[in-house]
């Protein structure tokens, strides 16, 4: 019986304490209550805040894509600009090249021209100074 008697003591001993525990950790809720409404208050502020902030970094990407897709398109509207004088520009040399080419060969073909003529002039007086001498070379031959 005396083993009854101490489990009943240690048995009661631990139901008070259980108790004691139970009506502590009420207590500590009930007045924790308002620390924990406060707690929730300035996390659902902290939470509205950056919520905000949010939406003004999505605000803030969105101006800088219109931003970026104004410059891309001012950019590609020079490129346009830039390769069509590029063209006019190319053209103008090629055009350029082909009348100097086209004076070179004028010139080139009239010089030309006028050495040939020359050349056959030559050519004619080459042969009549040739006659000339064998007919006096023949006369001087006829002399002797």
């Amino acid at each position: 019986m005396k083993m009854e008697g101490t489990a009943q003591k240690v048995f009661i001993l631990a139901a008070g304490i259980i108790v004691f525990v139970l009506i502590a950790g009420c207590q500590e809720s009930a007045t924790g209550g308002p620390t924990d409404a406060k707690k929730s208050r300035l996390i659902a502020a902290e939470n509205l805040e950056l919520k905000k902030e949010l939406a003004n970094r999505d605000k803030e990407i969105e101006r800088l894509k219109e931003l970026h897709s104004k410059e891309i398109k001012r950019q590609e509207g020079l490129l346009a600009k830039c390769q069509e004088e590029k063209e006019v520009w190319q053209k103008k040399a090629d055009e350029n090249i082909k009348a100097q080419v086209s004076e070179v060969s004028t010139v080139v073909m009239e010089q030309n021209s006028k050495l040939r003529e020359e050349n056959e002039n030559l050519k004619a007086q080459i042969e009549k100074l040739v006659a000339e001498l064998v007919g006096k070379q023949e006369g001087e031959k006829l002399k002797e």
